[in-house]
């Protein structure tokens, strides 16, 4: 019982530390690899809609445009676009 825990002592910690480390290793692997780091996203999903169990609406931000988009089990599909101070016109209006 006592070797038991002596290793349950030892190991856990260890166990621990391997997983952070993992996840450390992961962040500077994505950086390096070119993924932008946070903050500096060029494309944001500004909301998103449960139409049923299979399907998502979706409007993303990306260059000046919100794009709503549809998200199934087959894909992504654009459904309109519109400049993003039009966005904000619409929104004052309803």
């Amino acid at each position: 019982m006592l070797w038991y825990i002596l290793k349950l002592l030892v190991l856990l910690p260890l166990i621990g530390a391997l997983a952070w480390g993992s996840l450390k290793l992961a962040q500077k692997m994505q950086a390096r690899m070119g993924t932008p780091a946070a903050g500096t996203k060029r494309v944001r999903i500004v909301e998103t809609t449960m139409l049923s169990p299979s399907l998502k609406l979706a409007v993303i931000e990306f260059r000046g445009r919100e794009i709503l988009v549809s998200a199934s089990r087959a894909g992504l599909t654009r459904l309109a676009e519109i400049p993003l101070g039009d966005a904000a016109l619409e929104g004052d209006q309803a």
